[in-house]
Parts: structure tokens; sequence; C-alpha cells
């Protein structure tokens, strides 16, 4: 049998928690997609070996309290306002990656204007926009990207757009704008959309080092207690009803 302390070599790791990720439990819902998320940005952060040059900004929403799971610098902008607040760190700091973390309700809703000009401005961020269309935090609520027909706390037979309008497909929108130089939805449901989600966020961390203006990141996600189904069926539901609306690939890349 081979001494273990052969096989421990790093040469033979498959893998290892990153070092950006801190020991604190995270907040989150079983099965929520904000860790792999969280997760995913501390990996490649360490792999590009920037964790002293990384100012994240903190939305209003599940992941107000992201702070305490990546070990980097942080700020906290009020609901909405993350772009606006990235805007002002990145001018002030052109040598640093700053990034925003916003859910739907915070970036697509009272953030919409602070987004739309961000992006139409070509500041030099990256934005992970998670849209699981609802809002998540505050008790399962309708939200601006909610499908039609999709039950909320507050539209319990359904979105109606007679009453509430359609689903925002914002990333469509933000795809338009000139100063954005990627744009991309992607999921993390499976090994293979984490892959892909992965290569994603490293390109965007990427660009803000060669100057590129704005990348976007929507990641498609689940909030199973919001949308009361176990994780499992809350992934099945996802893929059946959210990815025919919002499309998986990249919308722009430049």
């Amino acid at each position: 049998m081979a001494d273990i302390k052969e096989i421990m070599k790093e040469e033979n790791l498959v893998y290892k928690k990153s070092k950006v990720l801190t020991d604190n439990t995270m907040s989150y819902c079983p099965g929520c997609t904000h860790g792999v998320v969280h997760k995913l940005v501390a990996e490649v952060i360490e792999e590009m070996d920037i964790q002293e040059k990384t100012i994240g900004i903190c939305p209003v929403g599940c992941s107000v309290l992201a702070y305490n799971f990546l070990d980097i610098d942080w700020q906290q902008a009020a609901h909405g306002r993350a772009p606006a607040l990235a805007t002002a760190v990145s001018r002030l700091r052109p040598d640093k990656y700053v990034f925003t973390y916003q859910g739907d309700g915070d970036l697509a809703s009272i953030g919409t204007a602070e987004i739309i000009h961000a992006c139409n401005r070509g500041e030099n961020i990256v934005v992970i926009f998670i849209n699981n269309g609802i809002y998540g935090m505050t008790g399962g609520q309708m939200a601006p990207t909610t499908l039609i027909g999709m039950p909320t706390a507050t539209s319990p037979y359904g979105r109606d757009a007679k009453l509430a309008g359609h689903p925002l497909k914002i990333t469509e929108l933000i795809a338009q704008l000139p100063g954005t130089s990627y744009v991309t939805r992607q999921a993390a449901h499976t090994p293979a959309a984490v892959r892909k989600c992965k290569k994603a966020i490293r390109k965007a961390f990427e660009n803000v080092g060669n100057k590129k203006g704005t990348s976007f990141i929507e990641v498609v996600s689940t909030c199973n207690s919001g949308w009361k189904l176990s994780p499992v069926k809350s992934n099945e539901w996802m893929v059946e009803h959210m990815f025919p609306f919002y499309q998986l690939g990249d919308l722009k890349d430049e």
C-alpha cells in the first residue's frame, strides 16, 4: 500500500477549497445557486492571483452578506445602486478588479437605471447577475424577471401580463449597449454548466485587466425556498421553464 504522504502531494490534488473563501458557514438555503457562484468567483480570483486587487460591491438581497464568505475587500451599496458605487470605486482605483454581485430584484428592478447607465458608459467592471425570477430574501414576491404564469407570494395565481407586464430580459437590453464588451447568460446546475460559468467569470475578470469596459454575466438560478420546491425539483423546473425563456449562451463578445 502506498504511503499516504506520497499520495497527498500537490501534483495529485484533485480539488481543494479556495483560499479566497472564508471558513464562515454560508447563510443561503440548501441548494441555492449563490453558494456555487461564490465558489467560482473565489476560484477565479485565486487562479488569477488578484485577491489583493479585487473589490466586490454587495447588493441588497440574499447575497447582502457576501463579504462574510469571500476574503477580499468589499463595499456595501444601497438597494440597486451597486453599479453606481462600482463606477466610483473603479474610477478612483483603476488598478483594481471591481465587480458587483446582484440579484434580479436588485439589478432588474430598483437598480435598472444604475445598471443601464453604467453599462452604457462602459465602466471597467464585472457585473454578476443572479436571476432566480423572484425576490428571495423578502418572502418570495414577484420580480421583474418572474415568468408569465409563475406563482409567487404576490402573484399566487401566476404572473398575469395584463396586470404586471411581461418578464424583463434585461441581459438582452444590456447586450445592445455600446459600453459592454462581453455579455453572457450561464447556469450552474450541472458540472458542465458550472465549468462554463467559471470560464465566463474568468473571461469577465480578464476583460477588466485589459480595460475592455463592462462585462455582464447573468446566471439563471433557482430559489427552492421561494419556489416551494426541493433543490432537485427546482433545477428541473428551471430547465423546463426558465431556460426556454432565458436562453443560455453568449449574447456579445467583442
